[in-house]
């Protein structure tokens, strides 16, 4: 998706606020929002340098300058958070069961929240997904914290009121510390246990059945991937390669219209 129909952006329009220039001061006219936006979709999609952008888009100077102030003020996490809780009005959102999980990204432009790993320096994509597949958190992190660490901070980046009743994961959530935190808040942790653990077995098996549809989070970690911006972060800010994560969520909600 590179151009957007007039149905999605009158959708998310109210987020992003136009540029006003005195009518007197000389200079160019300030470029639409959605001129500015459907050319980062472009940049995401394509995964090209901002100096590439072509020349039927604004000049690139101005579409980075606008994204990375749309980045830091959050507005890409406002209008993402907007149409999830219209999708979850209409049915098409099921918090009941939600699945978890993180990928590993290369780090390339240097800057914040970069950990080394045996795999080299990069981060974190954290993801929870309903019982659809469809992102109702993302966030991104440094990649030597351990997961069963993030899934607090995970939250904090959820997009709708209700939490989810189930939180299936794989092996590496698999954490007594974790299930206890997450139960205060109404979540049951469903994961399969490491084959080391020595602790008293806490997971009943007929629940862990759920555990096989875990390749709903790895579908979606595929659909983000697609656009070529997410695959390596290119950013120096770690807040503008988040802004580029809550983009393509932002495509894929809107399939859902």
């Amino acid at each position: 998706m590179i151009r957007l129909t007039d149905e999605q952006w009158e959708r998310i329009r109210k987020h992003f606020p136009e540029e006003h220039i005195p009518d007197g001061r000389p200079g160019r006219k300030p470029i639409p929002a959605r001129r500015v936006l459907e050319a980062v979709l472009w940049i995401l999609n394509t995964g090209a340098q901002w100096h590439m952008l072509p020349q039927s888009y604004p000049n690139y100077k101005t579409v980075h300058r606008r994204f990375q102030t749309w980045c830091r003020e959050e507005i890409l996490r406002q209008a993402l958070t907007d149409v999830a809780n219209e999708l979850r009005d209409s049915g098409a959102l099921d918090e009941e069961e939600c699945f978890i999980d993180a990928t590993f990204v290369m780090a390339k432009g240097g800057g914040a929240e970069i950990g080394p790993t045996r795999r080299g320096k990069g981060m974190k994509i954290m993801a929870i997904v309903d019982r659809h597949g469809l992102p109702l958190s993302v966030s991104t992190h440094a990649a030597n914290h351990h997961e069963v660490r993030l899934v607090q901070l995970c939250f904090d980046f959820y997009m709708i009121e209700a939490k989810p009743e189930n939180l299936i994961g794989d092996r590496a959530y698999d954490s007594d510390a974790l299930d206890e935190e997450l139960q205060r808040d109404g979540i049951e942790m469903i994961a399969p246990h490491r084959a080391n653990r020595r602790k008293t077995i806490t997971q009943d098996r007929r629940r862990l059945g759920r555990y096989l549809r875990r390749w709903l989070v790895e579908r979606f970690f595929a659909w983000i991937q697609w656009q070529r911006r997410i695959l390596v972060r290119w950013e120096y800010y770690p807040q503008n390669f988040l802004g580029f994560v809550q983009l393509a969520c932002l495509v894929i909600l809107f399939r859902q219209f």
